[in-house]
């Protein structure tokens, strides 16, 4: 299996300029640990994490060693920790050497990726864009819904199925802020993440039933809860 057949497509973005707790109520309220960065002509120009926002002064989290600790770290150390505890725009904290993958990148190569750095996440990328995400939890997913005996390759109906199922859902407005991912073996639907309500889980399975060459639908969406943000 490839990227492009577990990857989610409907992608949550922020852009350079949005306020570093803006994005943290993203994480929150998306359920993900990390959002792409988008550039003022659409490209990838970094990505936000939760770890990118663990280590705040307001919180009083920021980092504190010693002070001979202190003495020894390099000059840059530092200042790169003080910018990631009191910058105020994603464009302050975020990590802007990506990890990406392209959209055929076998999913072996994307859990090696993972792995080596230490990450939950990586963007699919096509011509400078980002086309889709891929996580632990996508990998997982593609994996509980193979049958017990499978093949080794995806057929061909089963990506045009994808394609389809995934052009449908991106053509309702109730199904395009969720970041809803689409597993196909054999005709079968598998449908992974989370919606705003069960009248949003319902109508994306009576969209995914009536499209073309859909055999079966696996409903696994759940609804998210309902957060509440003091002020």
């Amino acid at each position: 299996m490839k990227a492009r057949d577990v990857m989610v497509t409907n992608v949550i973005t922020v852009d350079a300029d949005t306020g570093v707790q803006d994005a943290a109520r993203v994480l929150l309220a998306s359920h993900i640990s990390a959002v792409p960065v988008i550039g003022d002509r659409g490209e990838l120009v970094g990505i936000v994490s939760e770890g990118d926002l663990m280590r705040r002064a307001e919180t009083e989290t920021e980092r504190r060693r010693s002070w001979w600790l202190d003495l020894l770290a390099a000059t840059d150390t530092l200042a790169a920790e003080f910018t990631k505890a009191h910058g105020r725009k994603v464009s302050d904290v975020m990590t802007r050497d990506v990890v990406t993958v392209g959209p055929d990148t076998p999913l072996g190569e994307i859990a090696e990726l993972l792995e080596k750095h230490l990450i939950k996440r990586v963007p699919i990328v096509e011509n400078g864009k980002v086309v889709g995400m891929v996580s632990r939890a996508n990998i997982l997913q593609a994996f509980a819904s193979l049958p017990s005996r499978i093949d080794s390759t995806t057929s061909l109906d089963d990506l045009k199925v994808r394609e389809r199922v995934v052009a449908r859902l991106q053509g309702q407005k109730w199904a395009e802020p969720w970041p809803l991912n689409v597993i196909v073996h054999e005709g079968t639907v598998e449908l992974w993440g989370m919606v705003d309500s069960d009248a949003v889980r319902r109508a994306i399975g009576v969209a995914v039933e009536e499209t073309e060459g859909v055999r079966a639908v696996r409903n696994n969406l759940v609804v998210r809860p309902i957060l509440t943000y003091d002020h």
